[in-house]
């Protein structure tokens, strides 16, 4: 199997558990969503640790956080904590169809970041398929009723970490690492303010969520290195699509099992968007056995701008 077929394999598999998790984070409602964040930031951090040592691989690591690459770096962490945080607050505030609505629009960022900033081209299939993503967009912000602003926040802060992921081609677990030791910091800090001068972050938890608090490391590293994985080897523009599985999944748990409504419009919307992703389901696997293997991704340059 070539480097992209497993890398878009990986990718379909990443965004499949970020949807189920959906399951995970609701049984945490009723905490605070930014202490939640922290400490999944915290046991990410203690996870990435045993991973690293147990693979020896510290001094990577260090290289990632010499002065030329600890922007990027940071400027990634900055997203991916704006969209854990929105994220969380949805499914925990009972929004978790307007999760799924930033999920919906977050593969367009990626497309057109992929043809904009890497001079990818679109194929045929994933042209119409963009068309219909933009129409079901469309259709369902308007049967939304208010302006999606977690939504847009979700969108755009998995936009930007895509993208940074892709310009760096940083090494997936090192790359993970980096991110959360960079938000470490800030995460203990919060933590600390809340039980000393606010609300303790874990206040009012049950038996089962101080069970389920130390899972969030585990529940956030697997699924992000397997993305970090497809990023190197797929294209943005064929990795964008496999997101919609997160906002299928959501849309599924959130009228399903959490009782949120269903609007003819969003069923319109949900039905464009079903084809669309069949229709660029079938193009990127037909695609990933025609075109020619590629040499490691290692090997290769990442595209760069500027």
């Amino acid at each position: 199997m070539d480097d992209e077929r497993k890398g878009f394999l990986t990718g379909n598999l990443a965004y499949i558990l970020w949807g189920l998790l959906t399951l995970y984070w609701h049984e945490l409602t009723g905490l605070d969503a930014f202490g939640l964040i922290a400490w999944r930031i915290v046991w990410s951090v203690v996870v990435l640790a045993v991973l690293l040592t147990v693979m020896k691989r510290w001094t990577v690591l260090r290289g990632l956080l010499v002065a030329r690459r600890i922007v990027p770096v940071s400027i990634a962490a900055i997203a991916l904590a704006t969209n854990w945080t929105s994220y969380v607050w949805c499914v925990t505030h009972g929004h978790v169809v307007e999760a799924a609505l930033g999920y919906f629009l977050a593969p367009i960022g990626l497309v057109l970041a992929g043809v904009v900033m890497f001079k990818e081209q679109l194929r045929r299939a994933q042209i119409v398929a963009l068309v219909l993503c933009g129409v079901a967009v469309v259709v369902l912000a308007v049967g939304y009723g208010t302006p999606p602003v977690f939504a847009l926040l979700i969108a755009v802060s998995w936009t930007t970490y895509g993208v940074f992921k892709k310009r760096e081609a940083l090494p997936p677990l090192e790359g993970l690492a980096a991110e959360t030791l960079v938000l470490a910091p800030v995460a203990v800090v919060l933590l600390v303010a809340m039980q000393v001068v606010g609300t303790p972050s874990l206040e009012g938890a049950t038996s089962l969520q101080l069970a389920l608090v130390p899972l969030t490391g585990l529940a956030t590293t697997v699924p992000l290195l397997l993305f970090a994985y497809a990023a190197r080897r797929v294209r943005l523009a064929m990795l964008g699509w496999t997101q919609y599985w997160v906002p299928t999944i959501n849309l599924v748990l959130g009228v399903a099992v959490y009782d949120e409504t269903m609007p003819p419009a969003r069923i319109a919307g949900f039905a464009l968007v079903w084809i669309a992703l069949a229709l660029i389901t079938v193009d990127g696997l037909h695609a990933s056995r025609t075109t020619p293997t590629a040499p490691p991704v290692e090997t290769q340059p990442v595209p760069l701008e500027g």
